[in-house]
């Protein structure tokens, strides 16, 4: 047998035993995945994260602040900004590559400092009010992309005194810690479901119709109490017209117990993030929670209390009507 052909054989077999060791495989998630989740689990850094957190909450930013989380959008902001530096960078990464494109590629590199700024401002915002797990692998997350921004703010500089060469070796060193940041942030959005809609399986839960929920005289009134309908947790509030309000139990911006909230002004505040919703609607009058909370009707037959899903806007499914 060939000997070269050995040789190549081997290294295939050496690299294929390294990507199994690495990646997930039938065997078990693979060694990145377990740094990953021990990271989760790391308090090491737990004290820097509390000092950074307070300093991130106790930032003026008043009505910004739920502009920076998102609500107007109806989901985080921050995914969306980072697509400019990103997107700017592996294009000027593209540039490199190509003749006679100098000035395009630095200009490109340039652009995406520039929109980094905010997009971190944004990304901070949404991390302070995020369980501990999830700020763990966020500081990391974020610890990459300052130091890609750092790679890149090095490269323009020397792109802007001509020295070529090095400008482009700080690119792809930059893009390798973006990349690393990026993966991290996938991890945070997918895996952790940091930003996720936490109350978006309601709507099928729930089924069709009207579900009893107790009787009304049991309810306390001023008070909010938590009930079941089917497999979902709701919350009930009774005022003292007997009018009384349903909305899913766990809220929308990272599950947190609504019936273990302050009710006021019409409104419940989630004990964990603060995050406030309109008792009538579910309406998210404030964040950090960018999706409004699933809201149910309500009527009361014989002395108890039914409820029925509402959906968004409002209105119900026809076959809902009876």
């Amino acid at each position: 047998m060939d000997a070269s052909f050995t040789s190549r054989r081997t290294a295939r077999r050496r690299t294929s035993g390294t990507l199994r060791r690495l990646l997930p495989s039938p065997e078990g998630p693979g060694r990145v995945l377990r740094a990953v989740d021990r990271l989760e689990r790391w308090p090491g850094a737990d004290r820097l994260i509390d000092a950074v957190r307070a300093v991130v909450r106790a930032a003026p930013l008043g009505d910004a602040r739920d502009a920076l989380h998102g609500r107007w959008l109806g989901h985080p902001v921050h995914p969306l900004m980072v697509q400019v530096p990103i997107g700017t960078w592996l294009s000027a990464a593209v540039l490199d590559a190509l003749p006679g494109q100098r000035r395009a590629a630095r200009a490109l590199v340039g652009v995406g400092l520039a929109a980094a700024g905010p997009a971190a401002v944004a990304g901070w915002t949404d991390w302070a009010e995020l369980p501990k797990e999830q700020q763990r692998v966020g500081l990391v997350h974020a610890a990459g992309n300052v130091t890609a921004v750092g790679l890149y703010a090095a490269s323009f500089a020397a792109r802007c005194r001509g020295r070529e060469a090095r400008g482009k070796a700080l690119g792809l060193a930059g893009l390798a810690a973006v990349s690393l940041g990026g993966a991290l942030g996938g991890h945070l959005a997918y895996r952790q479901a940091s930003g996720a809609n936490h109350a978006e399986q309601v709507p099928h839960l729930v089924e069709p119709g009207w579900h009893e929920v107790g009787d009304l005289a049991g309810l306390p009134v001023g008070r909010a109490v938590r009930r079941q309908v089917g497999e979902v947790a709701v919350m009930v509030v009774r005022e003292q017209d007997d009018t009384v309000h349903v909305l899913a139990d766990r809220c929308s911006h990272m599950a947190g117990p609504l019936s273990e909230g302050e009710i006021a002004d019409g409104c419940v505040r989630c004990p964990w993030h603060g995050s406030v919703f309109r008792l009538e609607d579910g309406w998210n009058v404030r964040g950090p929670a960018t999706a409004p909370q699933p809201a149910f009707d309500t009527r009361v037959s014989r002395g108890r209390l039914e409820v029925r899903l509402r959906h968004l806007g409002g209105t119900t499914d026809a076959s809902d009507a009876a």
